[in-house]
């Protein structure tokens, strides 16, 4: 059996249509590829890690990372862009916190790995 891209036969074919039959479209790892470029920036991990208990409004969170409010407002536009941040406005101030539990799990397992390293 060979595919049409590549120069190998399949050793253990099974195996081959196995793991092809769980395979998601590229169009998936292509989002999923982009999420961790948008995680993939101190900055933007420090923001998530911030609201990972809470939501913060943008003036605590500049506090809180030492930045100034424009630069934080930045970042938490690229963050709410992927979704992986969501914002809710009361008054003048507007509160952002982790999208979802998804976005939670996927940093805490990161940091307990890296700290585990």
């Amino acid at each position: 059996m060979t595919a049409k891209h590549t120069d190998c036969e399949a050793l253990n074919i099974d195996l081959v249509e196995k793991t092809k039959a769980k395979m998601h479209d590229k169009r998936v790892f292509n989002i999923t590829a982009d999420f961790f470029k948008v995680m993939g920036d101190c900055t933007r991990l420090r923001l998530l890690w911030a609201l990972d208990g809470s939501e913060m409004c943008v003036c605590d969170l500049a506090v809180v990372l030492n930045m100034t409010k424009s630069a934080v407002s930045h970042q938490l536009k690229t963050l709410k862009d992927a979704k992986l941040v969501k914002s809710r406005k009361a008054g003048k101030n507007v509160y952002y916190s982790l999208d979802d539990d998804h976005i939670k799990t996927v940093l805490e397992m990161a940091l307990v790995h890296t700290n585990e390293c």
